[in-house]
């Protein structure tokens, strides 16, 4: 078994609406509270990280999956929204819905069609921060497939 260990440190002067910052590895960023929470809105903040978090781990997971498939693609975007729910000054990160677009060649045969959209479902469960999270913050998929056009 082999176990890795990440490290962050972070730094926060003041009190609550002040702004900090965090230092890991190649991420040096300023952080507070978001604007839409009452706060400065300087940097990013737990919910952007959450997030980035996320998305960036299912769409490398994605990745790595159609490249074992060899499942060649001309492009893979995505774009990801958090939901966080304030109710009663209660914070809650409800849900995460991926919206990740994969275009395959024009070449691609109806398998690399269907197997896409399986592809796509097995890394939002194989992803290490989806299992993370999972129970507690909801995640959507909303795949498009696209084939490229010439």
């Amino acid at each position: 078994m082999a176990e890795h260990s990440f490290h962050l440190k972070a730094t926060w002067p003041g009190l609550r609406n002040d702004v900090g910052e965090i230092e890991t590895g190649n991420l040096i960023t300023k952080i507070s509270i978001p604007p839409e929470m009452d706060g400065p809105g300087i940097g990013t903040n737990p919910d952007e990280m959450l997030l980035g978090a996320a998305a960036t781990c299912y769409i490398i997971t994605l990745a790595a999956m159609m490249e074992r498939s060899q499942l060649d693609k001309a492009g893979l975007t995505m774009t990801s929204e958090g939901i966080v729910d304030v109710t009663k000054g209660i914070i809650t990160y409800k849900k995460i819905i991926h919206r990740p677009e994969i275009v395959l060649k024009q070449n691609a045969s109806d398998r690399d069609k269907r197997l896409v959209y399986i592809l796509a479902e097995k890394a939002e469960n194989s992803c290490m921060i989806s299992r993370a999270i999972r129970g507690n913050v909801e995640i959507q998929l909303q795949t498009t497939v696209k084939i490229v056009s010439e």
